[in-house]
């Protein structure tokens, strides 16, 4: 009997010890899995001075990992081919609502100077005593922000939208909500990647011209006047401006010629219609830099100056609106109009 009972208190010690153990244990884990905090559990003065340790540690870590990844900012080499532009322009399509257009214009020319738009047409000076004309298109407008930021200036500039497609759908719609406007009509260029999908080329008919002017009628049905988004290839074609302007003529239209290309066939064709040949004088923004775009609207102003009226076309970049703002005095000294008061 007496075995026995030494072997229960041997038995229960076992358990007792086994019980603490597991404790002890158990204890040990949730401080490991406190981490940073397990070391101050239990006291407050304690906790406070583990704080001042571990901010301190932590701002010493922060100071390696910046010096670190200063010394890793090396940009890599950017590596893209024609097929992986393609799908990368296919997969990741633009913000609509933040969207810019930042395609640069446009146009060809024969000059020296490659980088340079053709220059406006020649025109006579005229001496008068009324304060000179000018009229600012602003082109590829697509967007209510577009439309937004351009009212925000509070100047009478002219919105020149694109016709409806995929990447800009509401084009259409935003210009019904204005008093006034232009379209931006796409025509065939010579070397441009971006040709919206409705664009004209040059061997198009003369009913395939007209039913698309029809269209365009029925989108914007308040339209006046179109001028020419891209179009160097079409605008030096005489036979397919021909077709252009008579479909244009048949609802009323009137064409303002961007001078995309120093080649356009525009003056004889609107001269064999018995027709005035309008076109922009100067392009505002084919350097995107504000500075360049104010020299370009002292530009226009002082050709407005020398032949009485001008026409200048700038596209809805932030640069351009941003010049346009910082240029509202030397603006004063002209008077601005929209196309139809100029015309």
């Amino acid at each position: 009997m007496a075995r026995r009972k030494g072997s229960r208190k041997k038995s229960a010690v076992k358990a007792r010890l086994a019980t603490i153990i597991s404790y002890i244990v158990i204890v040990l884990l949730l401080l490991i899995s406190m981490g940073g905090t397990g070391y101050y559990f239990g006291y407050s003065d304690g906790r406070d001075d583990a704080v001042v340790g571990y901010t301190k540690e932590r701002n010493t870590m922060q100071k390696l990992i910046s010096r670190l990844q200063k010394k890793m900012q090396t940009p890599a080499p950017k590596v893209t081919t024609p097929e992986l532009s393609k799908r990368l322009h296919t997969v990741v399509k633009p913000d609509q609502k933040d969207y810019k257009k930042t395609a640069p214009h446009e146009y060809s020319t024969s000059t020296k100077k490659p980088n340079r738009p053709p220059l406006g047409p020649t025109r006579a000076i005229k001496q008068t005593t009324a304060l000179p004309k000018l009229a600012i298109i602003i082109d590829d407008v697509s967007f209510a922000r577009d439309v937004r930021e351009i009212k925000a200036l509070n100047m009478p500039l002219t919105m020149s939208f694109l016709p409806p497609s995929e990447s800009h759908p509401d084009s259409a719609k935003l210009a019904a909500k204005e008093p006034y406007y232009m379209v931006h009509l796409p025509l065939e260029a010579k070397n441009f990647s971006a040709a919206e999908p409705s664009t004209l080329h040059i061997n198009a008919s003369q009913q395939e011209i007209t039913n698309r002017i029809r269209e365009i009628k029925r989108m914007f049905p308040k339209v006046e006047y179109v001028n020419n988004h891209t179009g160097s290839t079409f605008t030096s074609d005489e036979t397919a401006m021909n077709r252009l302007i008579f479909a244009l003529r048949e609802d009323k239209i009137d064409f303002i010629d961007s001078r995309t290309t120093g080649s356009t066939k525009v003056p004889d064709v609107m001269r064999n219609f018995g027709l005035p040949y309008v076109a922009r004088d100067i392009f505002l923004d084919h350097d995107a830099n504000v500075a360049a775009i104010k020299k370009q609207i002292k530009k226009a102003v002082n050709k407005a100056r020398k032949h009485g009226s001008a026409i200048a076309i700038g596209h809805p970049h932030k640069e351009t609106l941003e010049a346009l703002s910082q240029s509202k005095k030397l603006l004063r000294s002209v008077q601005l109009v929209r196309i139809d008061e100029l015309m």
